[in-house]
């Protein structure tokens, strides 16, 4: 009697189940495994990369970048007795301080709003800050 030995399979040439079906239960696995927070860090690193953006955690200090990410805080703190709207901006990567001197509110710009923003981005205390970029709001909030 002849035996017949199991051979690779046609759809993935080594005998498992299809490479789609894998990476399919690999990302599932992964999602249910992460806590929200991972999984938002993830969505906002799509969303920036898809929109051209250089991450905020690869943002050197006194060089122009063009970051993109949803706005999580927005305060009015004076600044040497002058008013500045300042808007912490995540893009899952690092956290970077928007701040527009001189200004009380700017339409659109509240927590949850997506955003990109271009400038020169310096450091104070440790945090790397962009004063006056020029912006342009994304998707609603």
């Amino acid at each position: 009697m002849d035996e017949v030995q199991a051979g690779p399979s046609p759809e993935t040439g080594d005998g498992s189940e299809p490479e789609q079906e894998r990476g399919g239960l690999r990302r599932f696995l992964r999602r249910m495994a992460s806590s929200k927070a991972e999984l938002e860090a993830e969505d906002l690193q799509k969303a920036s990369g898809e929109e051209g953006a250089t991450p905020i955690t690869a943002c050197a200090a006194r060089k122009r970048h063009c970051v993109a990410g949803t706005l999580r805080t927005v305060t009015l703190r004076p600044r040497g007795g002058a008013p500045a709207l300042e808007a912490e901006l995540s893009d899952g990567t690092d956290v970077i301080n928007l701040v527009w001197l001189g200004r009380r509110k700017i339409a659109g710009i509240d927590p949850g709003r997506r955003l990109r923003a271009e400038g020169l981005v310096s450091v104070q205390d440790g945090r790397k800050v962009m004063f006056n970029p020029r912006y342009e709001l994304r998707g609603g909030s």
